[in-house]
């Protein structure tokens, strides 16, 4: 990782944890600070409407620090795996466990010691024993490939200083067909160099924000399809909350010409029998 990376991910790590100092101490329990650093009411508990949040208890809910409610979209159902990127305190974690039952699996993925210890606390409270949470980096997931069946993440993608790599590990863990929903940030066009240049404002999810463009271009660059981009509210003068939906090719053999056509043994060998997601695109292989 290049090292302004690693130094937005130290400052975006001491941030969030002293937001979940804050909460498990009741000083701050929503990480006002962080909330306001990006307009206030427009992040965190407040998003969860009556009846969204079942599943977690108040006090995961509460100390959300999100721009929206990603499993309001991703449609879960029973028996999947969910992996929440940065769960923060849990709540995305227990509101996917209740959804998808004793038969399935949510992990929620953070690097910061003192989230994990909050989320594990709620996911107590809440009886899951469906959720777990992990250790480690969003730019490197520690999962193995295509064990996934929906990636969720609220507000979190922005915060990273290697989005594309982000994107990478999402499409990489997720099993063909899978799906990608996600709450993020997106930055306006014209965003000026101050706010982008205003760590306190990247650590508040503003600075970190990727276009509606350059998002779009990322997920297609990590091999997703079906892009949908939706603004759902503004969050600053120059930035919105927007729903993030995208779908893993499922793949198909090529036909025997494009396969004696083209590409080396190696590359050949992965473009059938349901690998065609790791093969070049000039195999002639189908997304569909």
């Amino acid at each position: 990782m290049p090292e302004d990376a690693q130094d937005v991910r130290e400052i975006v790590r001491e941030r969030y944890a002293a937001a979940a100092r804050g909460a498990r101490s009741g000083a701050s329990c929503c990480g006002d600070e962080v909330k306001d650093s990006c307009g206030g009411g427009v992040f965190g508990d407040a998003l969860y409407a009556a009846g969204a949040s079942a599943g977690a208890p108040h006090e995961a809910v509460a100390a959300s620090l999100g721009c929206g409610v990603p499993t309001a979209v991703a449609d879960l159902h029973e028996g999947e795996t969910v992996l929440d990127l940065g769960s923060g305190a849990g709540a995305d974690v227990l509101i996917s466990a209740r959804r998808v039952g004793p038969a399935g699996r949510v992990i929620g993925l953070d690097m910061t010691d003192e989230m994990l210890v909050l989320a594990r606390e709620n996911a107590e409270r809440a009886g899951a024993a469906n959720a777990e949470f992990v250790k480690g980096h969003i730019e490197d997931i520690p999962l193995a490939g295509a064990t996934v069946d929906v990636v969720i993440s609220n507000c979190v993608i922005n915060l990273s200083g290697d989005k594309p790599a982000v994107l990478r590990e999402a499409a990489r863990v997720l099993r063909p067909g899978g799906r990608l929903a996600v709450s993020d940030v997106i930055a306006d066009p014209g965003m000026d160099a101050a706010t982008r240049s205003d760590m306190q404002q990247w650590t508040g999810c503003i600075a970190g924000a990727l276009t509606r463009e350059e998002f779009e271009h990322a997920l297609a660059a990590a091999g997703f399809a079906e892009i949908e981009i939706r603004e759902t509210h503004r969050v600053h003068e120059h930035a919105a909350a927007a729903i993030v939906r995208a779908v893993k090719p499922t793949g198909r053999c090529c036909s025997p010409e494009a396969l004696a056509s083209c590409c080396e043994p190696a590359a050949k060998a992965g473009c059938c029998g349901g690998a065609a997601e790791t093969a070049p695109a000039s195999c002639g292989c189908s997304a569909r």
